[in-house]
């Protein structure tokens, strides 16, 4: 009896633990299953699609009492949304066919250093040509957005360096140099599609 009361204070059930499951709204539900499975006090929890039909508030409710109980637990997320990885989860693992294809912290894997590609985003105060950008040590592919270049390599080394010595040595001043961060979708789709 005091591990159920202590789950029901933990999952914040207080208010609706007379009622019958079947009455419970989907968010109430999903913390009846949070509930069930900590019960028996695992150290390892295994959660697939926790926060799947949720409104927003329930959203949040939820996605805080997973984060509660990843203080004390392991807590392995298997959601198909990945925007709920980001706000959940501090580790990701991405696993195509049955391999693992990436595993880090969710910065490392969004830098693209996973990828072994970099994306630079560079604005200089007068115009550069493409040309002259491509010949930089390590620039694989140049695009142009909103008067910004993103300057990508597919090499290991960070091209930020040769970019500044671009600007130096061509009398540019770099007015923004910053390492693109992607969303964890987009590499997600880059790491599981081949």
């Amino acid at each position: 009896k005091q591990r159920i009361n202590e789950i029901i204070d933990l999952t914040g059930l207080q208010d609706e633990k007379h009622k019958k499951i079947g009455s419970l709204s989907k968010g109430y539900r999903q913390r009846v299953g949070l509930a069930q499975a900590l019960i028996h006090n695992p150290d390892i929890l295994i959660l697939d699609e926790p926060t799947t039909g949720l409104d927003p508030n329930q959203l949040e409710e939820v996605r805080q009492l997973i984060r509660e109980i990843s203080k004390e637990k392991t807590v392995m997320l298997s959601p198909h949304i990945m925007q709920e990885v980001e706000a959940v989860c501090n580790r990701v693992i991405i696993i195509n066919k049955g391999k693992i294809v990436a595993d880090g912290e969710i910065g490392e894997i969004k830098s693209g250093n996973l990828l072994r590609n970099q994306i630079v985003i560079a604005e200089f105060n007068a115009p550069v040509s493409p040309e002259r950008l491509m010949q930089i040590k390590g620039v694989s592919r140049v695009a142009e957005s909103e008067n910004k270049w993103e300057l990508e390599s597919k090499g290991g080394e960070d091209i930020r360096p040769a970019i500044f010595k671009f600007a130096v040595d061509n009398q540019l001043t770099l007015l923004t140099l910053q390492e693109k961060q992607q969303n964890l979708e987009s590499v997600f789709h880059e790491l599981t599609k081949k």
